[in-house]
């Protein structure tokens, strides 16, 4: 009789059978080891959860007062006698790939991840395993991101030029991740940053757990327009078309977003400015990982999994195409205007 596989993929998440808990689960369980803090991964309703401490208290502000137990990267916590260790992922501060291991077999449930180090998160570590599971959001040879300082480069010439024709700057990028990505790296020799309530809530839950991030503002009514103009906007995807955003007009409006690699994705958003910044590997990132691992089979959850697992097993790999949850993170349309609904500043502890 074949073993068991120490992981298998089941209808609510990524389950261990031997040491009873689920890794990423979309549907309610007793436990959950969480890979990062956003809203395709860390669902509410598990009884208890497991994260690496930089989530704690994103977790807490997006979920609620849940029984969280936090570790750093390389602490090892024992399940039913399966040992369980969390390294960096490179995705968002506080990510974690998930290492599993009992009896000499040892699996890695990536999460999201990149490979290249944003000066924000704790950057990506390979790590050895015989079983990998892997996204490939961007599994697609188009995507091949530039050098995020080229990238940056471009925001802050962009910004410049807007100051010079008299017209607002409005940045757009996930809440978690993105947005304290580009905090760190605008130039604010040229001005302010003035933030949404869903980015400035999520940026100071993550202050609030130690980080150390650049000085933003967030925007109220009383703040005035003109003062607004001489800095720049950052905003969650839920604001686009809002007469939240029509109200800092005239302005430019640029989307940071891997997306921004295809043609027509700026068009589709409505954006001027496209950058192209992505939180995810791109197609070089996803194969050098991958096989940084030295795994014996590597099985992919969500993004063009079945021509990335095509791919995978032309070059060598044992490679499988798994179906999940996964991928439809920062939803924020949702998102956005429920937080922003119900007293945010309680909702992110208190300490605004």
């Amino acid at each position: 009789m074949p073993k068991k596989p120490l992981l298998e993929f089941t209808d609510r998440g990524i389950f261990c059978s031997k040491g009873n808990f689920y890794i990423d689960p979309w549907k309610p369980v007793d436990d959950a080891v969480i890979t990062h803090a956003q809203s395709d991964h860390a669902y509410w309703g598990h009884k208890r959860y497991l994260a690496h401490h930089l989530s704690k208290q994103v977790l807490l502000y997006r979920l609620g007062e849940i029984n969280l137990q936090t570790v750093e990267y390389g602490e090892k916590v024992i399940k039913n006698g399966v040992e369980i260790s969390l390294y960096p992922a490179g995705h968002v501060i506080g990510s974690a790939q998930i290492r599993v291991e009992s009896e000499g077999e040892v699996w890695v449930v990536s999460g999201d991840y990149k490979v290249e180090d944003d000066g924000v998160s704790t950057p990506f570590e390979p790590v050895k395993c015989h079983h990998f599971i892997s996204e490939c959001t961007f599994g697609m040879p188009v995507y091949q991101w530039k050098p995020q300082a080229q990238v940056f480069d471009d925001i802050n010439a962009w910004w410049r030029s807007n100051l010079v024709n008299g017209v607002a700057t409005v940045l757009v990028g996930y809440s978690l991740g993105k947005a304290q990505r580009i905090i760190q790296n605008l130039d604010l020799s040229i001005g302010k940053i003035y933030t949404h309530g869903v980015i400035e809530n999520t940026t100071q839950a993550l202050r609030n757990n130690g980080v150390l991030l650049n000085p933003t503002e967030r925007i109220t009514p009383e703040t005035p327009r003109e003062e607004i103009k001489k800095g720049i906007v950052l905003a969650p995807p839920s604001s686009v078309g809002t007469s939240w955003m029509r109200k800092f007009g005239p302005y430019s409006f640029g989307y940071c977003s891997g997306w921004m690699a295809i043609r027509g994705a700026k068009r589709r958003r409505a954006a001027e400015r496209g950058f192209v910044l992505s939180d995810h590997a791109d197609w070089n990132g996803l194969v050098s990982a991958i096989d940084a691992t030295g795994c014996e089979k590597v099985y992919l959850t969500h993004g063009y999994t079945a021509s990335f697992t095509r791919y995978l097993n032309e070059i060598g790999f044992d490679a499988h195409e798994v179906h999940t949850l996964y991928g439809n993170e920062e939803e924020e349309q949702t998102e956005g205007q429920k937080i922003d609904e119900i007293l945010p500043t309680e909702r992110a502890g208190g300490s605004q």
